[in-house]
């Protein structure tokens, strides 16, 4: 069915592609620095308010008591530094609801501002107070580092403003920066995030530019956070592997609120000892590392406050061996990759429909495949939207801050429930219209194959980082799909599991870093559909899905016989050949 010779022809062009992409690296960008030396931050006087506020707010759950309290504590401490024209901050009270690890909560930012000596734009320090557990000294310790800087900017003139803000819901969800993000009336030059500063073990990267949406935090902005780390500490804080790089890029999905601030259009870093996770409840802290991080914290605002502006913009690059790669490069890759499967496709549906197969009624057969899912995620779209979700935030949440009781089991469950009522009512819907038979002809094939590159092609539109996770099963789906081609059926599944491998290492990368076992990555992608994909994500992805269970019912007939006007050839012998729905296995009977 299948014509190879247009296949090899139309990898031509990818060779082209790959060549171009070849001469798209580039070098990475210069840090900027500054002539100031740090030494205005108190590291002493930090470590000691940390252990201070610690013993005073062991308890800080997001909307509860003691984050609300050592909200007022901030408030006061700051405006104790004096008004603007003393040199002090302007300081304003911001209360919002939003969802959190416990819920809807009444949340409380705190945002300070020190006028600078121009009308230049302005740079923003933030961390958040509370904490998914007692005590949590290192997750606080951005704080106390927040209250120390605002100490050294009231005796300090800079030409750029400073904005100091103290955010809830940061333990999960990142409710605060998103509010502070949204609300945010000018333009920002560049935000600073304050994560674990005093874990005393620590795990690289120290910088973190994810981003909640496409792209990554401009790479001059990390660069120059990084160099000021380097030069205070003396080694060099890492960089995100090319794997790890890809991933957040193919479904960007963030820990640490630089994550909203990015995806708003604030180009901002997550500067944390303890990596992307984060630190734990119990995690010992170092004082001495609290002064370094401050200094190096103190030395990159610096460096922003005399530099030109920092571009708001994210960037879809890839680091790789000290080169960046840029993202319209990757974009020409993947639409080079889909062109031959395209072509093959079309021609295939050239032939099939000369011998007047029922294509169409196989392209709906496919997309039926997909109202299981989409019924699902629907679901959890309504009940997010109607506040029946409980305490599940749009944002990541590490294992640490997720509570996964007899409720999320039972919605689970629920939703479980859900989908089979769905594939039921379905199958019951396609008894009533025309038997198409078994999904063994061309016609089926070519259906399931037409689909899914359309799906792919919107899906490269979007995001093309997303699309070359969609290219192996594109490709080895026109062997699978080709009757004359499809081998047994483990050969066909092992072709397929072949093509879903870099699905599920994106899959199990994110339940790796965010510590998370089969029942708590079930729970996070449940509770992340509708809020990071969106209704139109939401129906591709089922669309998406539907045709991965198409590809699989085509994988599990292994090889058909040949049709030929009402017959089949097998073994050279002609049978007389029917379908109704009666001889079809239950899951195939559609």
């Amino acid at each position: 069915m299948f014509n190879g010779r247009i296949y090899r022809v139309a990898l031509l062009p990818l060779l082209l592609a790959v060549v171009v992409a070849g001469f798209s690296f580039t070098g990475p960008p210069a840090p900027v620095s500054s002539n100031l030396a740090p030494d205005a931050f108190n590291g002493t006087r930090a470590a000691e308010e940390l252990m201070r506020l610690s013993r005073e707010f062991p308890a800080r759950r997001p909307g509860g008591v003691g984050d609300e309290r050592l909200a007022l504590r901030i408030e006061r401490e700051i405006r104790k530094l004096g008004a603007p024209a003393n040199g002090g901050f302007r300081v304003s009270v911001h209360r919002f609801n939003a969802q959190t690890i416990d819920g809807q909560r009444t949340l409380t930012n705190v945002v300070a501002e020190r006028p600078g000596s121009t009308g230049a734009s302005p740079i923003v320090v933030l961390a958040h107070r509370d904490a998914a557990g007692v005590g949590a000294r290192a997750e606080l310790s951005g704080t106390a580092v927040l209250l120390e800087l605002a100490r050294v900017f009231a005796s300090r003139e800079t030409r750029r403003t400073i904005i100091l803000v103290s955010t809830s819901g940061g333990s999960g969800g990142d409710a605060g920066a998103a509010e502070f993000a949204a609300e945010s009336p000018r333009p920002l030059d560049a935000a600073i995030v304050l994560g674990d500063l005093a874990s005393s073990r620590t795990h690289t990267p120290f910088v973190v530019s994810y981003s909640d949406g496409l792209g990554n935090a401009p790479a001059r902005l990390t660069a120059t956070v990084q160099n000021s780390i380097t030069q205070e500490i003396g080694a060099q804080p890492g960089t995100p592997s090319l794997i790890a790089q890809f991933a957040h890029l193919a479904f960007p999905l963030a820990t640490g609120e630089q994550g909203p601030l990015n995806a708003q259009g604030i180009a901002a870093v997550l500067v944390q000892v303890s990596g992307v996770r984060g630190p734990s409840a119990h995690a010992q802290i170092c004082p001495e590392r609290i002064d370094n991080f401050g200094r190096a914290v103190l030395n990159a605002i610096d460096a922003f406050d005399t530099a030109p502006d920092i571009s708001s913009s994210s960037e879809a690059t890839l680091a790789f061996h000290g080169e960046l790669i840029p993202g319209w490069a990757l974009r020409l890759l993947a639409i080079a990759m889909i062109l031959p499967v395209l072509l093959l496709a079309i021609d295939a549906f050239a032939r099939v429909r000369r011998r007047r197969e029922a294509v169409a009624g196989w392209a709906m057969w496919t997309l039926s495949l997909a109202a299981p899912f989409l019924a699902c995620a629907l679901l959890v779209v309504v009940l997010a939207a109607l506040g029946l979700a409980g305490a599940s935030p749009p944002e990541a949440v590490s294992a640490q801050a997720l509570s996964l009781g007899a409720t999320a089991i039972a919605r689970i469950a629920v939703i479980g429930l859900i989908f089979l009522c769905a594939w039921w009512g379905r199958f019951r819907l396609m008894r009533h219209l025309p038997a198409l038979g078994r999904p063994d002809t061309p016609a089926a094939g070519v259906a399931v194959l037409l689909v899914f590159i359309a799906a792919t092609l919107l899906v490269w539109l979007a995001n093309p980082f997303a699309a070359l996770l969609l290219i192996p099963v594109l490709h080895l789906l026109a062997l699978i799909a080709d009757p004359e081609l499809r081998s047994s059926r483990p050969v066909g599944l092992a072709l397929l599991g072949l093509a879903l491998t870099p699905a599920c290492g994106l899959l199990a990368f994110y339940a790796h870093e965010l510590g998370l076992g089969p029942l708590g990555a079930a729970w996070t992608v449940l509770t992340l559909t509708g809020a990071q994909l969106g209704l139109f994500g939401v129906i591709l992805a089922s669309v998406v899905a539907g045709c991965l269970l198409g590809v699989l019912l085509l994988a599990l007939q292994g090889r058909a016989h040949t049709h030929v006007s009402g017959e089949s050839v097998a073994g050279g012998r002609v049978y007389p050949t029917s379908h109704p729905l009666d001889w079809q296995e239950p899951l195939l009977r559609s």
